[in-house]
């Protein structure tokens, strides 16, 4: 089983390259699922087929099916049950009823929900590769990062131990509370381990990757650059990047259209050797490919699959362009003496005016760059020491450790 993830910035066209791979897929005789978790769905209209949250075979395209996931309507149905043990929960706690209400609204459950809802398709049908089409960029970042904010935020609220907290409840509220903790654990349980299964599979780097698409221009191209920082911190595999709309070489034709032709596109191949330079640490520098601007719309089918032959040129779709990237981290230096010194590097690409901050939080490292925060666990033997200088270079972000003396063992 493969899963493709396809993000961009809203508008740079990730939907039709989306449903074109997965078509591509199927004409190559392999059972394909195209599946949008984009609240705003279009993924329809590039096929030119009605779809609903059921996957459905695609007309006269064998092996290729579709549907669109309604995140709304999950939230309504799986989160109704788990929410009303938790308002009984705290209710019976002391909570007044109303602030139990708004206690269990959790934000971001409906986006989990969705990406909860990918992870079920792709376990319940016959295809080998689920192609997802989600939604912009900013809102895929915070999809991708919920599963692990979700499960420390469940971790918090109600501990893993949970004999501890029956005691606790038990001599607050009597022998009930029990009984409603017993329930509500036991639903959290169930939660706990889809956030687990959810984490595991896109933190596989054999069967999950994303592939981002945008257009060779500098404000895409920025965002692209941050989004690829993003993935890298979050563990998740980038396979591709896609340069989409680039227009055509005008080649030695005259007139002022050719003149506009030439000076656009050499605009766009200065972008795209910016995006090779910001792939290049991800691993990615070969995979920045680009797909020219289109006279007509592709929608359809036919249409996709032209796409699609001019994307993969008679390759595999499933075979990523990467060239496999270093670890994320890489421990360095040491020695036994308190006045030794540790290098952690940590491999991101990180753009020249980056707005960089760094936090030590416990046994991890707090990493903020451009306003997204991500949570790195520290090696064990670092965890006895302090933090002493960050520095960037080619290859990222360099952190300096020495030993604390309060917790270094002489």
């Amino acid at each position: 089983m493969r899963v493709l993830l396809f993000t961009g910035k809203g508008g740079v066209g990730k939907t039709t390259l989306a449903a074109a791979t997965a078509a591509t897929l199927a004409s190559g005789g392999r059972k394909a699922l195209v599946v949008s978790t984009d609240p705003a769905h279009s993924l329809g209209d590039a096929l030119g087929v009605a779809l609903t949250d059921r996957p459905a075979q695609v007309e006269d395209a064998d092996g290729l099916f579709a549907a669109q996931v309604n995140a709304r309507g999950l939230a309504d149905d799986a989160w109704r049950d788990l929410r009303g043990h938790l308002g009984t929960l705290l209710t019976g706690a002391g909570v007044d009823e109303l602030d139990a209400e708004e206690l269990t609204v959790l934000p971001g459950v409906e986006e989990l929900l969705a990406l909860a809802e990918v992870h079920r398709l792709a376990e319940a049908g016959p295809w080998e590769t689920v192609v997802v089409d989600c939604g912009p960029t900013a809102e895929t970042l915070r999809l991708l990062a919920l599963p692990e904010a979700f499960a420390g935020y469940l971790e918090r609220l109600f501990p893993t131990h949970r004999r501890v907290v029956r005691g606790l409840l038990a001599g607050l509220a009597g022998s009930g509370t029990v009984d409603r903790w017993d329930n509500t654990a036991d639903a959290l349980g169930r939660l706990a381990e889809q956030l687990d299964a959810l984490r595991g599979l896109l933190t596989d780097r054999d069967t999950t990757s994303v592939r981002l698409v945008c257009t060779p221009e500098r404000v895409v191209a920025a965002e692209t650059r941050r989004t690829l920082t993003a993935l890298a911190l979050q563990g998740i595999r980038v396979d591709g990047v896609i340069a989409n709309r680039l227009v055509p070489d005008a080649g030695k034709g005259r007139g002022a259209a050719a003149d506009w032709l030439r000076t656009r596109r050499a605009e766009q191949q200065a972008v795209l050797a910016e995006l090779r330079a910001a792939a290049e640490l991800t691993g990615v520098a070969g995979a920045v490919q680009a797909v020219e601007h289109r006279a007509a719309e592709p929608v359809g089918v036919p249409a996709l699959l032209e796409v699609g032959g001019q994307l993969y040129g008679g390759r595999d779709p499933l075979v990523g362009q990467d060239d496999g990237a270093g670890p994320l981290l890489e421990l360095s230096g040491g020695g036994r003496s308190a006045d030794a010194e540790y290098l952690l590097r940590i491999a991101v690409p990180l753009a020249e005016d980056a707005d960089l901050g760094l936090a030590r939080v416990g046994d991890e490292l707090a990493v903020t760059v451009d306003g997204r925060r991500t949570l790195v666990a520290l090696p064990a033997v670092l965890r006895r020491c302090v933090v002493t200088a960050a520095d960037l270079d080619e290859t990222g972000l360099v952190v300096r450790f020495r030993p604390d003396p309060s917790l270094w063992i002489r």
